[in-house]
């Protein structure tokens, strides 16, 4: 099974993995998948938009680091018990108004979010791919 091969709590380059892949394995292994294709943002307010609305966050969702950081961690563990989660943001901006500052920002709160749920025992693997 695809998700044996990939460490439990990581966000790394989707690299060789295709996401229908991706989607396939989370599906046999029970576990949440979540999907952002971020083609058409250009900055950090659309790529935060284009997560909430792909990931559907909750209307008062603050369209912030923060904010992301809640909602994929607090706001979903006390929602109950979890299986894990396969989550996937493809063709991240790579332009001015989202340098590479800005696209390690992003990435550092799932690194966040996925110590979050390591500590609980829950896997949560992110994968991300470049435009």
């Amino acid at each position: 099974m695809l998700l044996q091969t990939v460490r439990p709590n990581i966000v790394q380059s989707i690299r060789a993995y295709r996401p229908e892949d991706l989607l396939d394995a989370a599906q046999a292994a029970g576990q949440h998948f979540l999907y952002a294709n971020l083609s058409n943002a250009q900055s950090k307010q659309e790529v935060l938009e284009a997560i909430a609305q792909a990931f559907l966050f909750p209307a008062h969702f603050g369209k912030n680091l923060d904010a992301l950081y809640d909602c994929m961690t607090d706001l979903v563990h006390k929602a109950g018990t979890q299986p894990g989660f396969v989550v996937v943001l493809e063709q991240l901006p790579d332009n001015p108004r989202f340098d590479r500052e800005a696209r390690e920002q992003l990435l550092d709160v799932f690194r966040d979010a996925a110590d979050f749920w390591a500590e609980r025992r829950i896997p949560f693997r992110c994968f991300y791919s470049f435009q």
